[in-house]
C-alpha cells in the first residue's frame, strides 16, 4: 500500500461538475432522441438519433478527459497527465513549485526552463489546493539529489 503522501494528486470540485455534466447531456440527448424518434410529426430519422449520440458521447468524453486530469507519484518522479498529454518529470528536474497569483493551477518549473502546469492541482479547490500543493513542494524537497 501506498504512503499517504505519495497518492494521486487530482482535482476535486472539476470531477464532481464534469462527471455530473457529461451524464446529464449524455441522458438529456438519449431523451430529447427517443422523444423525436417516437413523435409522429418530428421528421426526425435515425440517422438524426445516431448524430445526436454521437455527439453526446464526444462531448461527455471530452468531458471526462478534462476532469480526470492527474499527476502520479513515483520513484522516479511526477506522471503528469493534462487534458492533451502527458509528461514524466525527474524529481531532480524540479526546480520549483509555484501556486501563486492568479494562476488556475499548479505549475512546475524544471530544469530545462520550461514551466509545466500540473492541472491536478487546480485554484478551485480552495485550501484542499493549496495542501496539496504544499504536499507537493515536500515531495520535491524530500526527493531532491543531495548535494
Amino acid at each position: 500500500m501506498r504512503a499517504p503522501e505519495h497518492r494521486d494528486f487530482h482535482p476535486r470540485r472539476a470531477r464532481v461538475v464534469g462527471f455530473g455534466v457529461a451524464i446529464g447531456i449524455v441522458l438529456v440527448m438519449v431523451g430529447v432522441s427517443i422523444g423525436l424518434s417516437l413523435s409522429p410529426d418530428s421528421g426526425w430519422t435515425w440517422s438524426d438519433t445516431v448524430s445526436a449520440l454521437v455527439f453526446a458521447a464526444l462531448v461527455a468524453g471530452g468531458l471526462v478527459r478534462l476532469v480526470t486530469v492527474r499527476a502520479r507519484v513515483t520513484e522516479a518522479g511526477l506522471v503528469v497527465r493534462n487534458v492533451v498529454y502527458t509528461r514524466e518529470v525527474e524529481w531532480g528536474a524540479v526546480v520549483a513549485v509555484r501556486f501563486g497569483g492568479a494562476d488556475p493551477w499548479l505549475t512546475l518549473d524544471t530544469d530545462d526552463g520550461e514551466n509545466l502546469a500540473v492541472m491536478a492541482v487546480q485554484r478551485a479547490d480552495g485550501e484542499y489546493a493549496k495542501a496539496e500543493a504544499l504536499r507537493l513542494a515536500r515531495l520535491v524537497e524530500a526527493h531532491a539529489p543531495k548535494a
